[in-house]
Formats: C-alpha cells, sequence, structure tokens
C-alpha cells in the first residue's frame, strides 16, 4: 500500500522507524559523483520498501511490448499496445481495437498517448492515424488520408497555445491546431527528424524539443526546426526531452540528465554504468526515475542513487515509459509486459541486508537501541545507525536461536535449538549451559529473565528451570506444567509460564492454573502481553484477556481471521497488532476490549500479507519475543522470510489516503449488455444487473462497496467486495443508482457513481386495465356468491338425513359400549394383576432378590430427605466383592451367579427392618443405613467381613472364599445431592481396592 502517496510534495514526514544503511553502491555512487544528493530531507520511502507488480500476456495483456502510458482524470490507466488501446480499472483490461464495436480503432499498432489540459485522451496508431477520446466518454477520429504520412506516430506532446505536435516516425513534424487545421512539415537539410526518438517535450517559451538517435532537435518558437545548440555540449549519439510536472524541461543524453536554464542548459546528475537511458519520470516527492534499455530502473532522490533490490521482479529489457498514477504509483510500460512499484505499508529486513538468516524467530531491543535478532542461521545485532553485525556463538555450527531475554545487568540470554542457553555480555560470548550444567535437553523456546535479579527463567520440554549464579535449578511445584514450555513472560512481579497445556501463572511460590479450556478449548499459548493492567494471552484459539483473574476470549468466533495468533502488542495511536501464520493483522484496542466485554460483537480487523510489502505472511510462534514494539514506536515481526515492520504513522498515512472513485463498468438488461445513458427509460419487469469498480490501483481487490437506489433503498447496502448488483422486480417509477467505495481502513468515498432511470410499467399495470379487471371480477364474485348459496341449501338437506341415520346408529353402538365396559372392568382387573407383578420386578434385581439400582437410589433420595429435615445421621456402605471376574473364569458363571445370590442373602440377613440392601450392577452392592454414623457404619462392615470370613460352601465349593472391598460415607453439610454422598463413598470404595482390597476405607 502507499502509505505517503497523498501528501504535499514538501509536506513533512512523520516519524519512521530507523532505517538500515544504504547499500554499497549508493555510498559508493555519492562519494563519486557529485550533486548526485538533493539537499531536501528524505521524503519518499527507500526504494526496497516498494513492491514490485507485473502483468504480462498470461495476465489479460494483448501484448507484452507497453509503448506508452497514460491516465484520464476519471481515473482509469490507459496503455498503448501493438495490439489496441488498453484501458485499465485495477482488476480487468478492457482492449479497444479493430474488432471491438464501440469504437472500432483505424489500427490495432497504437504508438503514442497524450492527456490534455482539458481531460481527454489522445492517441495514435502505426498507420498515421489520430484518436481521441473526450471525457464525456465520446470518440473521434482523423485518419491521415494522403494530408500526411501514414507511418507511425510515435511521440506527442502539447503546448500552451493548445497545439498538438505529432513525430511521425523517420518522417517530419504535424501540428493540429486547436481549429482543427492541420500542419506537416519535413526536416530541413541537417536536422536528423528521421531518426528522432519517441520523446518530445514543449517548453513555456513555445519550443518544441524532440529527442533523436543522432542527438537532440528543436522547434523554435518562430518555426525553424534545427538542431539543438552547440552551447549545449552534449554528447553525440541519443538524446532527448523530458518534461517534468513542474514544468522544468530535463534533457537525457549519454550517462548524464541536464537541465534547460533559459538558453542553456547544466549537468545535475550523471548516471554511470547503466548504459542508454530511455524514460524518465518526477514523481511528487521530485525524485527522478529512470528508465534504461537493459538495466532496470533507478530512482535518483534524497537517498542518492538507488536501484531495485536483488529478489524482487525486474522490467526485463527497454523501458519504454514511465507514469505516476494519482496514488502514487510508478508504472513502467517495458518490451517484457507492464511494471508497478508501489509504496507499501511494511517494510523489510532480510538475508539479503545482511542478516544471518532469513527464518527469524526472536526479536529484541536493548537500552542502547539497537536491536537483537535470533534467527535459524544465529544472533544478529542490528545497530542503531543501520549496520548489522552477526555475534559468533558457536565458530563450528551457529546455533539456531529461538528466544531472547535481558537481565537488569545487561546480560543477553539466548535460547537455541538442541537445549543451549548463551549468556553475552558486552556484546562477547560470557557463557553456555547445556545438558552438561543439568539444563534438560530440548530446544529452548522462551527465556524470562526476573526484574529484581540477575535469575532467569528457560522453557524446556520438560518443563521451565531456573538458571541463578551459574547454577541450573529445577523448580519442584506440581502445579507448573511438566510439558514442553512455549512461553515465559514476567508481568507484575509474576512468571506466566504458557505450554501446549495451558497457561500458569507463578506468583509468591504459589501457582495458579489460567482456565483457558472453559472457553473454547485452547491448548498451546505462545505468548504474553501486559496491555494496560491486562494480560493478554495468545494461543491456538485466539487471544485471552486476563482482567483481574476474569477471563474473556477474542476468537473466530468473534471475527478474529484466524485460529492461531502468537502475540499482541499494543501501539501508541491505540492499534492492536496481532501476529499469526497468515500475516499480521491489526484492530482498534478499543475494540478488542469491547469485543471481551461483550459490548461489541464481532471484531473489525484488517489482515496484512505479502501484498502490503511484507518480508513473508507466515509469523513465528513457540519462540519469542516474536512481535516487537520498539521505543520509536514502530512495530516488528519475525517471520519466516525475514522481519516485517509496520510504521504506525504510515499507516495514519495509508488510512487517510483519498477513496477510490466509484465507476459503472456496464450494464445489462434481461441479459444483454444496454449502452446506458443518465436519465433512460427502461421497459417494465426488465432485470438489471449493475457492474461498478473501484478506481484504484493499490490492492483493487481490497475495495468494498455499498450501493443505494434511491425510490427502492431507504438506506445504503453494504456490498462488501462485490462488484455487481441485480435489480430485479422494480414496480414503474423513477430511480437513481448511487455506488460509493472505500478502502479497508478508509472512508466511503465523497464521489459516487450515479444512474438516474426510469421504469415503464407493464401492460397489466396499466390504470385502465386495473379498472376492467376489478370489474369483471366484481361479476365474478357475485356469480359465485349465488351458486355457492344454493350449494349450501342442497348441502343441507343431505345433512339432516345423515344425522338421522347416525342416530339410529349411535343407539346400537351405545348398548354395544356398555356390554364391551363390562368386559373391560374384568380385563382392568387382570391388567392391575399383572402390573403389580412387573412393578415389583421392575424394582428388584432378578439374581439376588435384593432392590435393584432404581429401588436403591429412590431409597437413598429418601434417607437424605429425612436426614436433612430430623437432622439425623446417614450412612451409606459400598461394597465390590474381589476378584469376581476370576471365580467366572475359574470356576463358571454358575457358580459366580450362587456366589453373587448368597451375598445377596448375607447382606438381607445383616440389614434391619431400616436399612435398605441393594445390588446396585454386577458385583457390586450398597446399603442405606438411616440412623447410622460413620462409626457405626464401619462397624456393621466390620461384621459383614466376619460374616463373609466365616461363611463356608461359596458357589457349592468348600475351598472357595469370597472377600469383599467396602467403601463407607456418611452424609454431610456439603453433600448438595443423593449423587455427592455416593460419589464420595465410590472414591473410598477406589481407594480400597487400589489398597490392596479386602478392606474398607471412608470418604
Amino acid at each position: 500500500m502507499l502509505g505517503l502517496a497523498f501528501r504535499p510534495r514538501c509536506a513533512p514526514r512523520p516519524a519512521r522507524p530507523p532505517r538500515w544503511g544504504p547499500s554499497f553502491l549508493c555510498l559508493l555512487v555519492l562519494a563519486l559523483v557529485p550533486g548526485l544528493a538533493t539537499a531536501a530531507a528524505p521524503a519518499a520511502p527507500p526504494l526496497r520498501d516498494y513492491v514490485v507488480d507485473r502483468w504480462t500476456s498470461r495476465e489479460g495483456l494483448p501484448h507484452n511490448s507497453v509503448r506508452a502510458l497514460a491516465q484520464t482524470p476519471d481515473g482509469y490507466l490507459w496503455f498503448a499496445t501493438w495490439e489496441g488501446l488498453v484501458r485499465y480499472d485495477g482488476l480487468d483490461f478492457t482492449v479497444f481495437d479493430r474488432s471491438t464495436a464501440d469504437p472500432a480503432l483505424p489500427d490495432n499498432g497504437v504508438g503514442a498517448l497524450y492527456v490534455d489540459p482539458a481531460g481527454a485522451l489522445w492517441f495514435s496508431d502505426s498507420r498515421g492515424n489520430l484518436g481521441r477520446r473526450a471525457a464525456d466518454g465520446s470518440w473521434r477520429f482523423w485518419h491521415s488520408g494522403g494530408t500526411w504520412p501514414g507511418v507511425l506516430i510515435h511521440a506527442m506532446a502539447m503546448d500552451d497555445a493548445g497545439r498538438l505536435w505529432l513525430s511521425f516516425e523517420g518522417r517530419g513534424l504535424g501540428c493540429l491546431h486547436p481549429d482543427g487545421r492541420f500542419e506537416y512539415a519535413e526536416a530541413p537539410e541537417g536536422v536528423p527528424l528521421a531518426l528522432s526518438f519517441p520523446r518530445m517535450a514543449a517548453d513555456a517559451d513555445g519550443r518544441i524539443w524532440i529527442g533523436g538517435m543522432d542527438g537532440l532537435m528543436v522547434r523554435e518558437a518562430d518555426g525553424a526546426l534545427r538542431r539543438a545548440p552547440e552551447s549545449f555540449r552534449l554528447p553525440r549519439g541519443l538524446a532527448w526531452p523530458y518534461r517534468a510536472p513542474d514544468g522544468a524541461i530535463w534533457i537525457a543524453a549519454g550517462d548524464t540528465l541536464y537541465r534547460l536554464r533559459g538558453d542553456g542548459i547544466e549537468p545535475v546528475h550523471r548516471v554511470p554504468g547503466r548504459g542508454s537511458l530511455t524514460a524518465l519520470l518526477q514523481d511528487r516527492y521530485g525524485d527522478l526515475w529512470l528508465g534504461t534499455e537493459n538495466r532496470s530502473l533507478v530512482r535518483i532522490g534524497a537517498r542518492g542513487l538507488e536501484r531495485l533490490p536483488g529478489g524482487e521482479v525486474q522490467p526485463p529489457g527497454r523501458i519504454v515509459n514511465l507514469l505516476e498514477d494519482a496514488e502514487g504509483s510508478i508504472w513502467a510500460g517495458a518490451n517484457g509486459g507492464l511494471f508497478r512499484l508501489r509504496e507499501t505499508l511494511f517494510t523489510r529486513l532480510t538475508q539479503r541486508d545482511g542478516l544471518s538468516g532469513d527464518y527469524v524467530r526472536a526479536l529484541l531491543e536493548d537500552d542502547a537501541g539497537d536491536l537483537w535478532v535470533g534467527s535459524a542461521g544465529g544472533l544478529d545485532r542490528v545497530r542503531a545507525d543501520g549496520r548489522i553485525e552477526p555475534l559468533v556463538l558457536d565458530a563450528e555450527v551457529p546455533p539456531s536461536v529461538l528466544s531472547l531475554a535481558r537481565t537488569g545487568d545487561g546480560d543477553l540470554w539466548v535460547g537455541a535449538f538442541g537445549g543451549r542457553v548463551f549468556q553475552v555480555r558486552g556484546g562477547r560470548l560470557l557463557r553456555q549451559y547445556d545438558a552438561s550444567d543439568g539444563l534438560p535437553r530440548g530446544h529452548v523456546r522462551a527465556i524470562a529473565a526476573e526484574p529484581d535479579g540477575g535469575a532467569v527463567w528457560v522453557a524446556t520440554q520438560l518443563g521451565p528451570a531456573r538458571i541463578v549464579d551459574g547454577r541450573v535449578e529445577r523448580p519442584l511445584m506440581g502445579a507448573l506444567p511438566g510439558g514442553l514450555i512455549t512461553a515465559l513472560a514476567w508481568i507484575d512481579g509474576a512468571l506466566w509460564v504458557g505450554s501446549v497445556q495451558g497457561a500458569s501463572v507463578l506468583r509468591d511460590g504459589r501457582v495458579r492454573s489460567v482456565p483457558l479450556a472453559d472457553l473454547s478449548g485452547a491448548r498451546t499459548v505462545f505468548g504474553f502481553q501486559a496491555i494496560g493492567d491486562d494480560v493478554w494471552i495468545a494461543t491456538d484459539r485466539g487471544l485471552y484477556r486476563d482482567q483481574g483473574g476474569v477471563l474473556a476470549r477474542v476468537g473466530l468466533e468473534q471475527g478474529l481471521p484466524v485460529d492461531t495468533v502468537f502475540q499482541v502488542v499494543a501501539d501508541g495511536i491505540g492499534n492492536a497488532w496481532i501476529s499469526s501464520n497468515r500475516g499480521m493483522l491489526r484492530a482498534r484496542m478499543d475494540d478488542l476490549d469491547a469485543v471481551a466485554d461483550g459490548r461489541l460483537a464481532r471484531l473489525p480487523v484488517d489482515r496484512y500479507d505479502e501484498t502490503d510489502g511484507m518480508s513473508n505472511a507466515q509469523g513465528n510462534g513457540s519462540s519469542g519475543p516474536s512481535l516487537l514494539r520498539r521505543r520509536d514506536g514502530s512495530v516488528w515481526m519475525a517471520t519466516a522470510g525475514g522481519i516485517s515492520v509496520v510504521d504506525p504513522e504510515r499507516w495514519l498515512g495509508v488510512r487517510g489516503r483519498p477513496a477510490p472513485v466509484p465507476q459503472i463498468a456496464s450494464v445489462w438488461a434481461d441479459g444483454q449488455p444496454l449502452a446506458w445513458r443518465d436519465g433512460q427509460s427502461l421497459p417494465g419487469g426488465v432485470r438489471i444487473a449493475v457492474a461498478y469498480v473501484g478506481l484504484s490501483f493499490l490492492l483493487p481487490e481490497r475495495i468494498r462497496f455499498r450501493t443505494r437506489i434511491e425510490g427502492l433503498d431507504p438506506d445504503w447496502i453494504e456490498r462488501g467486495r462485490q462488484r455487481s448488483v441485480d435489480i430485479i422486480g422494480l414496480p414503474p417509477g423513477e430511480y437513481t443508482l448511487r455506488i460509493a467505495a472505500a478502502h479497508p481502513e478508509g472512508e466511503w468515498s465523497a464521489r459516487e457513481a450515479v444512474w438516474r432511470f426510469t421504469v415503464a410499467p407493464l401492460w397489466w399495470q396499466r390504470r385502465s386495465v386495473q379498472a376492467a379487471g376489478l370489474f369483471a371480477l366484481a361479476l365474478l364474485l357475485t356469480a359465485l356468491y349465488r351458486l355457492r348459496i344454493r350449494r349450501y341449501r342442497a348441502i343441507n338437506d343431505r345433512l339432516v338425513k345423515l344425522v338421522d341415520e347416525r342416530t339410529a346408529a349411535l343407539q346400537r353402538q351405545a348398548d354395544r359400549l356398555r356390554q364391551a365396559d363390562s368386559d373391560k372392568n374384568v380385563l382392568l382387573d387382570r391388567l392391575r394383576s399383572q402390573a403389580e407383578t412387573f412393578e415389583r420386578q421392575a424394582r428388584e434385581d432378578v439374581l439376588t432378590g435384593l432392590p435393584n439400582r432404581r429401588s436403591f437410589d429412590e431409597a437413598l433420595a429418601r434417607g437424605v430427605a429425612a436426614a436433612r429435615r430430623t437432622q439425623r445421621p446417614l450412612g451409606v456402605l459400598l461394597l465390590d466383592v474381589d476378584r469376581f471376574k476370576a471365580i467366572n473364569d475359574a470356576h463358571s458363571h454358575a457358580v459366580g451367579d450362587e456366589v453373587l445370590r448368597q451375598v445377596g442373602r448375607l447382606l438381607a440377613e445383616a440389614c434391619r427392618g431400616t436399612d435398605t440392601a441393594a445390588r446396585i450392577g454386577g458385583e457390586e452392592f450398597a446399603l442405606v443405613l438411616p440412623d447410622t454414623g460413620l462409626d457405626e457404619v464401619l462397624a456393621v462392615a466390620g461384621r459383614l467381613r466376619a460374616r463373609f470370613g466365616a461363611y463356608r460352601g461359596w458357589g457349592g465349593m468348600d475351598a472357595l472364599r469370597v472377600t469383599f472391598s467396602a467403601g463407607a460415607a456418611v452424609l454431610v453439610a456439603e453433600d448438595a445431592a443423593p449423587a455427592d454422598l455416593m460419589r464420595r463413598a465410590d472414591e473410598a470404595l477406589y481407594r480400597a481396592k487400589v489398597g490392596g482390597r479386602d478392606r474398607i476405607c471412608t470418604a
């Protein structure tokens, strides 16, 4: 995006993040070429902060050689190619050539373009024809017809008198006057106009400067055509003019740029080693862009001579023309396609700038303003002046750095792949810690320094470790996670620990677990950040806010475009910047809090990626710090392709750029293209489809739209990125379609696309037709009413007869029902007896005869209610026959069933009349003991245990012995329900079984 595209040329720039130094070539040229640097402070960003986009025939251009570029006041871009005139709206190329209907060009080979002060587009072709598209969209053509040569017009320029000058390739010079007169002149002897170069410029004194392969030519104000004065002392060969937006005339000759001063010229810039200069442009900052024959593109400005950095797309072959559009992007027409250079929101720092590696994992700024960068290639220090210095931690194999931290004494601690920690002091390695020092093996993904001492906490794959006074300690706190640690942070005197198991807080020796899983199930924590009094936690399920121990979540369901986020920082102007695997996210900090509070349903958020200048959209997590706000306010993000940097002040410039200009691209009526015009009438019932665009070339796919049909819609309708609207079933009337556009972060366009039209009524919508229809309907209703009355009378007669017949039948049926009622009473008595039998069976265990689980639950509920009502004790005893499966396996299920029956008899015999003994499942039995305290419950259990031990003949086998494990519990005030009493008894039973069986445990 263009962060500063719309500031006045001399406006002061906002504060920017510190930039790394210029390339060696820039320094060399500045040193060797006097006057190369401009005196003004830098206004445009460095060339390395531009992104290069390319279009060829594969993307829709009809031809890859783009000869000329222009932009008309309505916002469209126009390109001259050998296969027609091309219009571009930011998304689609529209080609005008001999095959198009409106208009049909005289020839496909378009040679030159020129936009005059009235906003009209002039274009020429290879057969000497001239065309003009007026600002209102109308077209007009002038054909050579023998009046002038039928050859390529390859250059055009208009002087201050409104005369359009034409350069005919290999021939002469023509002039089209405002009144329509045309003049043509061949070159006099000694003037090499036949070798003209496609560059012309008109100066303020009425002279026309013409480029040539054999030197510069000029048509004087008095009409004389001659070579440029010898006093210019231009080098032999190619020379051509350029008129800058400020009216200055520049001359390119050899490797030097000259500026016209009155009747003389002065050399201003020398550009050695670039070959032939073929195109020139002065942009809104006053910088000069130069296209070359085969050495790509360079810029001369406050930073000296800059060229596109390696790795960027380079325009191949000759750069034929350059254009700055209304949004500040630079367009280059070349033999190899169409290219655009646009400023981006983000700047980049990568390996080609001197970093040891592009896979960056950790960033840290020290007190001196230096930036420490940990990457897969090692550790680097980026000085405040831009110099990058690698720090050697291991002379043989540079470690892959995962984490960084600084202690209060200024030491830098570096965590690395493979379980190594390095202590750096004063830029030198002081000591290394590894497994030989007691550090657990694995990768060190996070380090946190204690704020009040030299101790540091280290994240390992076996929980956190602590290094203090050169010793490695393993904190023995059971609540701390013992698995892979992914994040550590000291915030407000507490250590926040993130792992693959969630988050914990260590404060004053006590550990508190942060229940992230209760809100959408987050598991892995990637980072903590204190913002105000709150702590924001980045996880694999979005962001969590800890506000005094109260958690709130902002995730996918609340508008975040991704699940996994790595870190969040707040800038100084109210934004929250969030790193992720899918680019950088931006939201208003107030909106984040509002969503977390429940005051806002969805979070408005913008997502940025490589198209915005990021070095790589893939951020890095499980390492850190991976997102950093530096003291100058810039935000730095570690990515898989270097560092991406955003200046919030630049974001303000992006946000404040003018809105796109909406234009109606096409209108279709009932599936056919419509030559639409304002105020036209359409037939009733027509289906209308309107396609529209927003004329911005900065990420046009992100433009959002809204529409309103006055006469139909009460308010604007948001269309998002939808670029068309279907209008169906409009009633007769007058309508006005309004279309507005906006950038993702910007305001709606004040200028709207407007189409006024009228829908005529259909034949059945005419008032005369409607009146006749109403009269016919009234007659029809009257006839239907009379017919209905006659039918009602006939139906009534039939009903009377039917009632009499049905009454006699009902009497006979009543007699039968009385007999059936007698039979029913006999049947009900039988059913009642069976129901009582079924009820008893439903509440009784078939095998043992004891109450089943259903009866037991009811007895327990009654016992609990009575105990609470009378304030009397209530005991529960759960018994489980030990090793009952072994009895079944060794002696058969028949023996096992007999054992269960014998157990049931023993329990029934041991119960009081108020007790309930039940089989509640398998080999498990339970007793409800009203008015029984814990000691008495244990006495009952003891007596049962003695009886089990004394019993002989279990299952019919004298040698078989049966024991049980038991859990005893009594009702306490904390038991909210009978299930709580059963749960405690069951836990006691579990301890009895785990403790060796054949024993009784209490809850």
